[in-house]
């Protein structure tokens, strides 16, 4: 049974810290690929960050230098730190993975993954 499961969501007020994790079992130790997306009511889920087969990480524009996601491989988790939060950082947060190899060269899209965790809900005020 695939399972991920996120945690670390929460309210803090722009500029705060908040850092995810996301815990995979079944096929922990042989996923290929995982990532974050996030979406905000009204709008689509969205790509935030992702490592590809070959460890490397892709964020979307407005994360970078802000946000920064690191695998645990040891411990079948993906870990997303955040930090100088902004309110449009609000949504639902959910942790993506698959287990066929890629190699990317952008942030990949909800397409590239077949298993999703529940999500983790992250509130920024102003």
């Amino acid at each position: 049974q695939v399972q991920l499961v996120e945690s670390g969501g929460g309210s803090v007020q722009a500029g705060g810290s908040l850092r995810l994790s996301c815990v995979a079992s079944g096929y922990g130790s042989s996923y290929a690929v995982m990532g974050w997306f996030r979406q905000s009511p009204g709008k689509e889920r969205e790509g935030v960050a992702a490592i590809d087969t070959d460890g490397y990480m892709f964020y979307t524009d407005s994360v970078k230098g802000r946000f920064a996601a690191s695998k645990d491989s040891a411990n079948y988790t993906l870990y997303l730190q955040m930090n100088s939060l902004k309110p449009e950082d609000t949504g639902m947060y959910y942790c993506a993975a698959d287990l066929r190899p890629r190699s990317w060269w952008s942030l990949p899209s909800i397409a590239d993954f077949n298993y999703w965790g529940q999500g983790t809900q992250v509130t920024v005020s102003s």
